[in-house]
Protein backbone atom coordinates (compact mmCIF):
# COMPACT_ATOMS: atom_id res chain seq x y z
CA UNK A 1 0.00 0.00 0.00
CA UNK A 2 1.52 3.47 -0.85
CA UNK A 3 1.90 6.45 1.64
CA UNK A 4 -1.78 7.02 1.25
CA UNK A 5 -3.90 6.08 -1.76
CA UNK A 6 -3.78 9.53 -3.20
CA UNK A 7 -1.70 12.88 -2.43
CA UNK A 8 -2.82 14.06 1.29
CA UNK A 9 -4.12 17.53 -0.80
CA UNK A 10 -6.75 15.43 -2.33
CA UNK A 11 -7.53 13.13 0.41
CA UNK A 12 -8.53 16.01 2.90
CA UNK A 13 -11.21 17.13 0.14
CA UNK A 14 -12.10 14.05 -1.18
CA UNK A 15 -16.25 14.19 -0.78
CA UNK A 16 -17.89 11.55 -3.64
CA UNK A 17 -21.36 11.92 -4.55
CA UNK A 18 -22.22 7.92 -3.28
CA UNK A 19 -25.59 6.93 -4.78
CA UNK A 20 -28.40 7.77 -2.80
CA UNK A 21 -31.09 5.77 -2.98
CA UNK A 22 -34.55 7.72 -3.36
CA UNK A 23 -36.70 5.51 -0.53
CA UNK A 24 -33.00 5.15 1.58
CA UNK A 25 -34.53 6.58 4.64
CA UNK A 26 -37.95 5.13 4.45
CA UNK A 27 -36.12 2.33 4.15
CA UNK A 28 -34.69 2.54 7.51
CA UNK A 29 -37.14 4.30 9.25
CA UNK A 30 -39.65 0.92 8.08
CA UNK A 31 -37.26 -1.29 9.09
CA UNK A 32 -36.47 0.01 12.72
CA UNK A 33 -40.49 1.05 13.53
CA UNK A 34 -40.87 -2.64 12.22
CA UNK A 35 -38.24 -4.52 14.58
CA UNK A 36 -38.79 -1.95 17.86
CA UNK A 37 -42.10 -3.11 17.76
CA UNK A 38 -40.97 -6.49 18.56
CA UNK A 39 -38.36 -5.31 21.68
CA UNK A 40 -39.13 -7.52 24.42
CA UNK A 41 -37.27 -6.88 27.98
CA UNK A 42 -33.65 -7.63 28.25
CA UNK A 43 -32.25 -10.21 30.23
CA UNK A 44 -29.74 -8.88 32.61
CA UNK A 45 -27.51 -11.76 34.97
CA UNK A 46 -24.60 -10.71 37.07
CA UNK A 47 -21.70 -12.55 37.02
CA UNK A 48 -18.83 -13.30 38.77
CA UNK A 49 -15.32 -12.37 36.93
CA UNK A 50 -13.02 -11.82 40.53
CA UNK A 51 -12.18 -8.26 38.94
CA UNK A 52 -13.01 -5.97 42.06
CA UNK A 53 -13.34 -2.52 40.14
CA UNK A 54 -15.78 -4.05 37.45
CA UNK A 55 -19.34 -4.57 38.05
CA UNK A 56 -20.14 -6.99 34.91
CA UNK A 57 -23.31 -8.11 33.12
CA UNK A 58 -24.37 -10.79 30.93
CA UNK A 59 -27.39 -9.19 28.75
CA UNK A 60 -29.40 -10.52 26.02
CA UNK A 61 -31.53 -8.14 24.55
CA UNK A 62 -34.08 -8.06 21.13
CA UNK A 63 -32.14 -7.23 18.09
CA UNK A 64 -33.50 -7.59 14.08
CA UNK A 65 -36.40 -9.70 13.82
CA UNK A 66 -36.62 -10.10 17.97
CA UNK A 67 -33.95 -12.33 17.65
CA UNK A 68 -31.57 -12.66 20.86
CA UNK A 69 -28.25 -10.54 20.64
CA UNK A 70 -25.86 -11.08 23.36
CA UNK A 71 -23.79 -8.30 25.27
CA UNK A 72 -21.31 -7.63 27.79
CA UNK A 73 -22.52 -4.62 30.08
CA UNK A 74 -19.55 -3.14 32.53
CA UNK A 75 -20.00 -0.89 35.25
CA UNK A 76 -17.76 0.87 37.57
CA UNK A 77 -17.95 -0.95 40.68
CA UNK A 78 -18.98 0.92 44.07
CA UNK A 79 -19.95 4.37 41.53
CA UNK A 80 -23.44 5.55 42.14
CA UNK A 81 -25.58 5.87 38.59
CA UNK A 82 -27.10 6.78 36.52
CA UNK A 83 -23.69 7.47 34.70
CA UNK A 84 -22.72 7.79 30.54
CA UNK A 85 -21.75 5.25 28.70
CA UNK A 86 -20.51 3.70 25.43
CA UNK A 87 -21.70 1.00 23.12
CA UNK A 88 -18.89 -0.61 21.91
CA UNK A 89 -19.14 -2.39 18.20
CA UNK A 90 -16.43 -4.98 17.27
CA UNK A 91 -14.61 -5.65 14.07
CA UNK A 92 -14.54 -7.71 11.34
CA UNK A 93 -14.86 -11.39 12.62
CA UNK A 94 -14.86 -10.43 16.20
CA UNK A 95 -17.52 -10.86 18.81
CA UNK A 96 -18.29 -9.87 22.39
CA UNK A 97 -15.20 -11.58 23.87
CA UNK A 98 -14.99 -12.79 27.22
CA UNK A 99 -16.19 -10.97 30.41
CA UNK A 100 -12.78 -10.22 31.37
CA UNK A 101 -12.19 -8.00 28.97
CA UNK A 102 -13.86 -4.77 29.96
CA UNK A 103 -12.66 -1.46 28.14
CA UNK A 104 -10.66 1.17 29.31
CA UNK A 105 -13.72 3.71 29.07
CA UNK A 106 -15.69 1.52 31.91
CA UNK A 107 -11.45 2.25 33.85
CA UNK A 108 -12.48 5.57 33.06
CA UNK A 109 -15.88 6.00 34.61
CA UNK A 110 -18.35 4.77 32.05
CA UNK A 111 -20.61 2.22 31.40
CA UNK A 112 -20.18 -0.15 28.67
CA UNK A 113 -21.93 -2.06 26.32
CA UNK A 114 -20.25 -4.75 24.42
CA UNK A 115 -22.39 -6.19 21.48
CA UNK A 116 -22.50 -9.09 20.07
CA UNK A 117 -21.74 -9.04 16.22
CA UNK A 118 -24.50 -12.18 15.09
CA UNK A 119 -22.90 -14.64 13.28
CA UNK A 120 -19.24 -13.54 13.82
CA UNK A 121 -16.88 -14.06 16.64
CA UNK A 122 -14.61 -17.03 15.50
CA UNK A 123 -12.05 -14.79 13.41
CA UNK A 124 -10.18 -13.43 16.67
CA UNK A 125 -12.62 -12.87 19.95
CA UNK A 126 -15.14 -14.92 20.91
CA UNK A 127 -19.17 -14.46 20.12
CA UNK A 128 -22.08 -16.04 21.35
CA UNK A 129 -24.73 -14.64 19.07
CA UNK A 130 -26.01 -16.61 15.96
CA UNK A 131 -27.52 -14.85 12.98
CA UNK A 132 -30.65 -17.52 12.14
CA UNK A 133 -31.32 -15.79 8.91
CA UNK A 134 -30.38 -17.63 5.76
CA UNK A 135 -29.22 -16.67 2.20
CA UNK A 136 -28.34 -17.70 -1.10
CA UNK A 137 -25.11 -18.19 -2.56
CA UNK A 138 -22.67 -16.30 -0.89
CA UNK A 139 -18.59 -15.67 -0.60
CA UNK A 140 -17.37 -16.89 2.16
CA UNK A 141 -17.64 -14.61 5.15
CA UNK A 142 -20.27 -11.77 5.83
CA UNK A 143 -19.97 -9.37 3.33
CA UNK A 144 -21.97 -11.21 0.05
CA UNK A 145 -24.83 -12.37 2.42
CA UNK A 146 -28.00 -11.56 1.07
CA UNK A 147 -26.36 -8.77 -1.37
CA UNK A 148 -28.95 -8.90 -4.03
CA UNK A 149 -31.77 -7.68 -1.58
CA UNK A 150 -31.47 -4.92 0.62
CA UNK A 151 -34.38 -6.23 2.82
CA UNK A 152 -32.15 -9.65 2.50
CA UNK A 153 -28.81 -7.91 3.34
CA UNK A 154 -26.75 -9.31 6.36
CA UNK A 155 -25.91 -5.82 7.63
CA UNK A 156 -29.92 -4.70 7.76
CA UNK A 157 -29.37 -7.01 10.58
CA UNK A 158 -26.33 -5.79 12.10
CA UNK A 159 -27.03 -2.12 12.17
CA UNK A 160 -30.69 -2.72 13.42
CA UNK A 161 -29.27 -4.88 16.30
CA UNK A 162 -26.93 -1.85 16.90
CA UNK A 163 -29.46 0.97 17.09
CA UNK A 164 -31.48 -1.34 19.06
CA UNK A 165 -28.71 -1.75 21.61
CA UNK A 166 -28.13 1.93 22.06
CA UNK A 167 -31.91 2.24 22.91
CA UNK A 168 -31.68 -1.03 25.34
CA UNK A 169 -28.54 0.59 26.73
CA UNK A 170 -30.77 4.12 27.27
CA UNK A 171 -33.82 2.10 29.30
CA UNK A 172 -31.64 1.08 32.00
CA UNK A 173 -31.39 3.05 34.96
CA UNK A 174 -28.20 3.11 36.15
CA UNK A 175 -27.74 4.80 32.60
CA UNK A 176 -27.51 8.24 31.47
CA UNK A 177 -30.23 7.81 28.47
CA UNK A 178 -28.71 12.22 27.40
CA UNK A 179 -24.68 10.25 27.14
CA UNK A 180 -24.96 7.22 25.13
CA UNK A 181 -22.94 7.27 22.71
CA UNK A 182 -21.21 4.63 20.02
CA UNK A 183 -17.73 3.40 19.63
CA UNK A 184 -15.54 1.11 17.33
CA UNK A 185 -12.60 0.79 14.83
CA UNK A 186 -12.96 -0.84 11.17
CA UNK A 187 -16.13 -2.75 10.79
CA UNK A 188 -17.36 -0.93 14.66
CA UNK A 189 -16.13 2.20 13.07
CA UNK A 190 -18.62 1.27 10.41
CA UNK A 191 -21.63 0.65 12.75
CA UNK A 192 -20.82 3.44 15.00
CA UNK A 193 -21.68 5.78 11.77
CA UNK A 194 -24.42 4.05 10.82
CA UNK A 195 -25.81 4.12 14.00
CA UNK A 196 -24.82 8.00 14.47
CA UNK A 197 -26.89 8.64 11.26
CA UNK A 198 -30.11 6.62 12.11
CA UNK A 199 -30.18 8.28 15.88
CA UNK A 200 -28.99 11.43 15.34
CA UNK A 201 -29.37 12.40 19.25
CA UNK A 202 -26.83 9.99 20.53
CA UNK A 203 -24.07 11.94 22.60
CA UNK A 204 -21.10 11.11 20.28
CA UNK A 205 -19.52 8.58 17.99
CA UNK A 206 -16.22 7.56 18.36
CA UNK A 207 -15.32 6.27 14.76
CA UNK A 208 -11.40 4.65 14.07
CA UNK A 209 -10.00 3.69 10.83
CA UNK A 210 -13.94 2.76 9.47
CA UNK A 211 -14.98 0.05 6.96
CA UNK A 212 -18.01 -0.06 5.44
CA UNK A 213 -16.93 3.01 3.62
CA UNK A 214 -17.46 4.02 0.08
CA UNK A 215 -18.42 0.93 -1.37
CA UNK A 216 -17.79 1.54 -4.94
CA UNK A 217 -14.08 2.79 -4.21
CA UNK A 218 -13.23 0.58 -1.64
CA UNK A 219 -13.75 -2.15 -4.13
CA UNK A 220 -12.03 -0.56 -6.70
CA UNK A 221 -8.43 -0.05 -4.76
CA UNK A 222 -8.52 -2.01 -1.33
CA UNK A 223 -6.09 -4.91 -1.54
CA UNK A 224 -7.00 -6.94 1.28
CA UNK A 225 -10.32 -8.66 2.76
CA UNK A 226 -13.04 -7.82 3.59
CA UNK A 227 -14.02 -5.99 0.68
CA UNK A 228 -12.75 -8.40 -1.36
CA UNK A 229 -15.22 -10.67 -0.60
CA UNK A 230 -17.62 -8.14 -2.87
CA UNK A 231 -14.84 -8.51 -5.31
CA UNK A 232 -14.41 -12.20 -5.59
CA UNK A 233 -18.12 -12.79 -5.60
CA UNK A 234 -18.43 -10.61 -8.42
CA UNK A 235 -16.16 -12.22 -10.39
CA UNK A 236 -17.92 -15.23 -10.59
CA UNK A 237 -21.69 -13.28 -11.19
CA UNK A 238 -20.53 -11.76 -13.60
CA UNK A 239 -24.00 -10.67 -14.00
CA UNK A 240 -24.88 -9.36 -10.23
CA UNK A 241 -22.92 -6.08 -10.41
CA UNK A 242 -25.61 -3.66 -10.53
CA UNK A 243 -27.45 -5.60 -8.04
CA UNK A 244 -24.80 -5.38 -5.64
CA UNK A 245 -23.99 -2.23 -5.94
CA UNK A 246 -27.66 -1.21 -5.81
CA UNK A 247 -27.85 -2.83 -2.50
CA UNK A 248 -24.75 -1.92 -0.94
CA UNK A 249 -26.12 1.87 -1.42
CA UNK A 250 -28.52 1.62 1.52
CA UNK A 251 -26.02 0.16 3.91
CA UNK A 252 -22.63 2.77 2.88
CA UNK A 253 -21.71 4.59 6.33
CA UNK A 254 -19.88 7.27 3.95
CA UNK A 255 -23.09 8.16 2.48
CA UNK A 256 -25.04 7.98 5.78
CA UNK A 257 -23.15 9.93 7.66
CA UNK A 258 -24.85 13.23 6.33
CA UNK A 259 -27.48 12.28 8.61
CA UNK A 260 -25.63 12.03 11.69
CA UNK A 261 -25.49 15.06 13.81
CA UNK A 262 -24.03 14.15 17.09
CA UNK A 263 -20.12 15.37 17.41
CA UNK A 264 -17.93 13.00 15.99
CA UNK A 265 -13.64 12.08 16.77
CA UNK A 266 -12.64 9.98 13.80
CA UNK A 267 -9.05 8.65 13.25
CA UNK A 268 -7.45 7.09 10.24
CA UNK A 269 -4.16 4.95 9.82
CA UNK A 270 -2.46 6.87 6.31
CA UNK A 271 -1.07 3.28 5.26
CA UNK A 272 -4.49 1.22 5.52
CA UNK A 273 -4.46 -1.75 3.41
CA UNK A 274 -7.63 -2.79 4.79
CA UNK A 275 -9.71 0.73 4.70
CA UNK A 276 -8.24 3.22 2.46
CA UNK A 277 -7.54 6.08 4.19
CA UNK A 278 -10.16 7.90 0.80
CA UNK A 279 -12.38 5.95 2.04
CA UNK A 280 -12.36 7.12 5.47
CA UNK A 281 -12.12 10.44 4.13
CA UNK A 282 -14.96 9.72 2.52
CA UNK A 283 -16.87 9.64 5.70
CA UNK A 284 -15.49 11.99 7.47
CA UNK A 285 -16.01 14.67 4.81
CA UNK A 286 -19.87 13.94 4.48
CA UNK A 287 -19.97 13.71 8.41
CA UNK A 288 -23.28 15.88 9.03
CA UNK A 289 -21.84 16.78 12.63
CA UNK A 290 -19.28 18.09 14.35
CA UNK A 291 -15.74 16.24 13.76
CA UNK A 292 -12.19 15.49 14.22
CA UNK A 293 -9.72 13.95 12.60
CA UNK A 294 -6.80 12.49 13.71
CA UNK A 295 -3.99 10.95 11.47
CA UNK A 296 -1.35 8.60 12.19
CA UNK A 297 0.88 8.83 9.25
CA UNK A 298 2.82 5.42 9.32
CA UNK A 299 -0.11 3.50 10.65
CA UNK A 300 -2.11 0.57 9.02
CA UNK A 301 -5.06 -1.15 9.92
CA UNK A 302 -3.66 -0.67 13.70
CA UNK A 303 -4.14 3.03 13.61
CA UNK A 304 -3.64 4.78 17.12
CA UNK A 305 -3.86 2.30 19.64
CA UNK A 306 -3.81 3.73 23.12
CA UNK A 307 -1.97 7.04 21.68
CA UNK A 308 -5.60 7.03 20.43
CA UNK A 309 -7.58 5.83 23.49
CA UNK A 310 -6.00 8.28 25.44
CA UNK A 311 -7.29 10.95 22.84
CA UNK A 312 -10.50 9.66 22.93
CA UNK A 313 -11.02 9.90 26.80
CA UNK A 314 -9.81 13.57 27.04
CA UNK A 315 -12.27 13.94 23.96
CA UNK A 316 -15.42 12.62 25.96
CA UNK A 317 -14.67 14.42 29.09
CA UNK A 318 -14.32 17.33 27.36
CA UNK A 319 -18.36 16.84 26.10
CA UNK A 320 -19.60 16.25 29.77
Amino acid sequence: MPFTDMPRSELVKYAPDLPWPEDLEEFWSATLADNRALVETPVIKRIDTGLKVVDSFDVTFSGFGGHPIRAWLHLPAKVDGPLPAVVVYAGYGGGRGLPLDPSVYTLAGYGCLHMDTRGQGSAWTVGDTPDPVGSAPTHPGFMTKGILDPHAYYYRRVYTDAVLAVETLRRLPMVRPDRVAVAGGSQGGGISLAVAALLPDIWAAIVDFPFLCDFPRATEIADCDPYLEIVRYLKIHRDHVAAVFSTLAYFDAAALARLARAPALFSCGLMDRITPPSTVYAAFNRYGGDKEMIEYPFNDHEGGGGFQHLRQLRWLASLM
